[in-house]
């Protein structure tokens, strides 16, 4: 049951990211070019629905859909980690035109050429998960 509701929220996600265009090449391209401030206000309304929900689920004490206790910790405060994770990110990200969201919308939009990418991205959190334990973090 708790996979249906994942899969429904799922589905909810991607028709949002695709109606509202954020899964749309051109609108990241021309997010980079700043041409336009139609992702940065996606984008700033997702960092501050996220802002308040997890002060809700802080201040109220929600438990997760298992019923187990959601563990928010702070993370350490380190400006190269993520000077240095934001540029990766944004640059696989301009490379693509895709961050890991829009990957499956463009899927299921029918864009079978972005299966490339979402190659790549497994084949790089692999290659993350074996050298991990040899990383500063």
């Amino acid at each position: 049951m708790k996979y249906i509701s994942y899969l429904t929220i799922g589905i909810f996600f991607g028709i949002i990211m695709y109606k509202s265009e954020a899964a749309s090449w051109f609108r990241i391209y021309e997010m980079f070019q700043f041409g336009s401030l139609h992702m940065y206000g996606i984008i700033g309304s997702a960092l501050a629905i996220g802002i308040i929900g997890v002060q809700i689920i802080k201040k109220y004490k929600i438990k997760a859909i298992g019923g187990n206790e959601m563990n928010l910790h702070p993370k350490n405060k380190s400006v190269a980690r993520y000077l240095i994770g934001g540029i990766i990110f944004g640059l696989g990200w301009a490379l693509a035109g895709a961050c890991p969201g829009p990957m499956y919308v463009l899927v299921g939009a029918g864009y079978y050429s972005i299966l490339v990418v979402i190659g790549g991205a497994l084949l790089g959190t692999f290659v993350y998960g074996l050298v991990k334990n040899k990383l500063p973090h």
